[in-house]
Order: structure tokens, then sequence, then C-alpha cells
């Protein structure tokens, strides 16, 4: 670039010096003087910006700490444009526990984007964040198809990615809840691994359960007043299992997290708040109680005047870390 601007600046002054018949050598002496000046000034301003740009490259290593991410990662060979998961990764750590977090929005909406792995990845957890096909593409059980396809991709890849294929945690909000719900009950029901990467395990080790819906049959009975009709054929419900969850309680079992509870599923925590308008809190009371029956350990949470998330309760998080904590790293 300096060669360059250089050779141009004098080009200028060599055409200007053809006019010297014209112009005499008093005016070659300014233009030659005028010449050597300029090129000076322009070399110092050069040095100046490399030598900055080379501080700034000198520090990049110390400004780039933060995890690698490896992003639009297909789990299923030749898939929908929905079943892709993206990684983030701590640097130069090894047999990480791994946290998946899988997006809410009544099953017919979001995205993985928005499910960001804030400090655990620093914490020295790997995480991915899924997506999955949503209700306008396939109905239920689609949905837990994806989920499991994903922790099967990743435990298959555990050793290309530094993760310890035994410490699977998953994490989801709403419709997300559902589902990590889903796969925290289903480990050992074969009926909803599909596909590929079949000779490994869909099995979780914890499960972090915020607000998910359960019995989709009991859910207007114990809605808050004024607050979605859950009967209706358009309710998010009634799309996933499609057709009206009152009408097809055998569709609405097979999509219930407590149909499949048994003694050996992974420690839950779950988070709702009492004043909860689309999720009633009810649902996850019933899940509680299945799983305390059945003898999984539990922990519920109720956030005292808490919505549909955007929980300020300082012991969510505190309680969310303490469980992977305990879970993931066996620490008490």
């Amino acid at each position: 670039m300096l060669i360059y601007s250089c050779r141009f600046i004098i080009s200028l002054q060599i055409e200007n010096l053809k006019k010297l018949d014209v112009w005499g050598y008093d005016e070659m002496d300014k233009i030659m003087k005028k010449t050597i000046f300029t090129l000076a000034a322009y070399i110092v301003l050069i040095s100046t910006v490399a030598a900055a740009e080379q501080t700034v490259q000198s520090a990049s290593p110390e400004v780039n700490t933060g995890p690698i991410v490896i992003r639009d990662l297909p789990y299923v060979t030749n898939g929908h444009e929905r079943q892709k998961l993206d990684l983030f990764l701590p640097k130069e750590e090894k047999n990480l526990p791994l946290i998946i977090r899988i997006h809410g929005g009544a099953w017919l909406s979001g995205s993985k984007e928005g499910e960001w792995p804030g400090d655990y990845v620093r914490y020295g957890y790997a995480v991915a964040r899924i997506n999955y096909r949503l209700s306008q593409h396939a109905i239920f059980p689609a949905q837990i198809q994806d989920c499991k396809a994903a922790v099967r991709y990743l435990r298959a890849n555990a050793q290309k990615y530094n993760l310890d294929p035994n410490r699977f945690g998953v994490w989801g909000a709403s419709a997300g809840g559902h589902l990590v719900a889903m796969l925290g009950t289903t480990g050992d029901v074969n009926e909803f691994d599909v596909g590929e990467n079949l000779t490994v395990s869909s099995r979780v080790q914890a499960v972090a359960d915020y607000f998910g819906p359960t019995d989709f049959l009991q859910m207007e009975a114990h809605k808050l007043p004024n607050s979605m009709d859950h009967n209706s054929p358009n309710a998010p419900e009634s799309k996933l299992i499609g057709g009206n969850v009152q009408d097809n309680p055998e569709k609405v079992a097979k999509a219930n997290p407590i149909t499949y509870v048994t003694k050996d599923d992974p420690p839950f925590l779950i988070v709702h708040g009492d004043a909860d308008p689309l999720v009633p809190h009810h649902q996850s009371e019933l899940l509680e109680a299945a799983l305390k029956k059945a003898g999984v350990p539990v922990t519920f949470y109720t956030v005292s005047g808490g919505g549909h998330g955007g929980f300020k309760d300082p012991n969510v998080p505190k309680l969310t870390r303490e469980f992977f904590e305990k879970n993931l790293k066996n620490k008490q």
C-alpha cells in the first residue's frame, strides 16, 4: 500500500516537471521540495497506522478469551432446516459437562438464538442450544424426536467436542420446559428415538424445567382469570397434538411427561411463577407430585408473584447454578 501510494505521488510530480519549459528551474526546485515533503509526511502517517495495528494485533489474544462457538451443526443428516444446533465450548478443556438449552415459544415460534449460554461456559460447562421442528412443520411427537436426536448426536460426537457423555443436562422454559421434562422422563422409552445414532442413549442426567406445561387436559380448569382458552382448537396445545385437547385424551397423554415418570428418572429442578398467565402453576404441581411419588429427586421453587418468565428473584439463577453444579459436577 505504501509503495503504490508513493509511486502515485511521484508520477504526479513527474507530470509537473514535464512542464518546465513553461515554469523554469525555480519551479522545478519548488516541485521537488514539495514532493520530498509530501512523501516524508505520508511515510510517517503510514508508519503510525501500522504501529497502531500491530498494537491491536498483539492485544487480540487477551481480548478474544470467549468460548469456541460452532454454529448450525446439523444433528440430522440432510434433515429439516430446523434440525440444527449451536455449541459453545470453553477453550482448552476436556471431559466437559454439557447443558443443552431448548427454547420456548408455544411449540410454534422461537429459536435457539434466543438461548444465550450466559456465564455457564465460563463456569466450565459446554453449552448447546437446539432448534426443533415447530407444530406448523410437524405435530407431536416430532418435537421430542428432534430433541432426542440432538442429544444422541452430541453423545455420539462427545469425544470430538471434548464432552463427557455421562454428564448431559437439559434446561428449557415454557414449551422448552415441556420438552426437557419429556427428555427427563422418557430416557427409558424407545418410542421417540428414531433416525440416526441409535446405538447411543438419549438419556439426560439433570433437568431444569422452567414453567413447562404437562397435562394439557387440566390447563383450562386451573388457569388464571382472563387467561387464554386452552381448550380452543387454535390453542398452542391443540396445534401441537393436531386436534382439540379435550377430544384427544390419548394424544394428550402421549405428550405428557408425567405419563412416563419412573424411579430411575434424573433429578429435576422445577421453577414456576404463581401468577403465570399462560401456563398454570398447577401444571408444575402435578409434575412435582408424580416425581416425588416415584422417588425421583425434585426441587420445586415457586416464584411469588412471578409471571411467565422474566423473573427478578435472585434465588432462581442461584438455585439453577447450584442444581447443575450438584448434578453435573458432583459438587454438594
